[in-house]
């Protein structure tokens, strides 16, 4: 794994006038921005951000936001901002630009109960809304129920199971999946409600009672947005662990990427 290399002295001021200039004008240096912010640690970080707020009164990130797009865009709000705040940005982005919600699926059911309070409360800061707000006011139907489920859940975070809930819920999800009724309202309780721990143990028996695991049972149905997202909600709750690991591991290894492309 690459090492980070960071100048010994960093004059905040020079960095904060440096990505000023490199956002003026007809297009983003993208060159510009990786040079400087892919050579600094996350204190570093901080403090240009504190100078540029000072200089130019204004958010570096709001500034990055408005100049830049796609993998570049979520690579950098990852390696710029602190873990709560890269989140909220990211769930207002998916929100704004791209209807993709399986970020904030992700989001919601990677992280711990608390963590995901200090993203809602991240969001509220940044925004002036609350999450759960900007995607009500965003989202219809099923897929509104199912959202707003995750993202206020505070899921009990221990261990303890109840194995003849975990029985009887298999079965009321196989009986939905069975029926093709994805949308049941007892499916999106279970979802939105249960500890990791017990829907574990739900998926598990699922699996052992019925002959296959839950998520192949929803993928041989005809794919829709809704299905996808119950999929993906199930997949980071079953795994949550490892893609935490993955996800937290993205930003220095894309941003990485881009400092090599850079050179060429």
């Amino acid at each position: 794994m690459a090492t980070l290399v960071v100048p010994e002295n960093v004059s905040y001021v020079d960095d904060a006038q440096a990505l000023q200039k490199a956002c003026q004008g007809w297009g983003t240096d993208e060159k510009a921005i990786i040079s400087i912010l892919g050579h600094r640690n996350a204190a570093q970080r901080k403090q240009i951000r504190l100078a540029y707020s000072e200089l130019f009164q204004e958010d570096l990130v709001k500034r990055l936001e408005s100049e830049l797009t796609g993998d570049f865009e979520k690579a950098v709000y990852r390696w710029v901002l602190d873990p709560e705040d890269r989140d909220a940005v990211l769930a207002n982005v998916a929100i704004r630009k791209s209807g993709d919600y399986h970020v904030i699926v992700e989001i919601a059911c990677v992280l711990s109960s608390e963590e995901l309070l200090v993203v809602r409360r991240a969001y509220h800061a940044r925004y002036k809304h609350s999450l759960e707000e900007d995607l009500a006011a965003h989202t219809t139907g099923d897929i509104r129920k199912v959202l707003v489920g995750l993202v206020t859940a505070f899921r009990y975070e221990g261990d303890e199971i109840n194995t003849r809930l975990a029985n009887s819920e298999a079965d009321i999800l196989h009986d939905a999946i069975k029926d093709k009724a994805f949308n049941h309202e007892e499916v999106i309780r279970i979802l939105t409600t249960r500890s990791k721990a017990q829907l574990m143990a739900t998926f598990n028996r699922y699996r052992d009672d019925h002959g296959s695991s839950i998520t192949k049972d929803l993928l041989d149905e005809p794919a829709d947005e809704f299905k996808t997202m119950l999929r993906t909600a199930i997949r980071c709750i079953n795994d949550h662990k490892s893609i935490m690991k993955r996800f937290c591991a993205m930003p220095s290894k894309r941003l990485g990427q881009m400092r090599m492309h850079s050179l060429v």
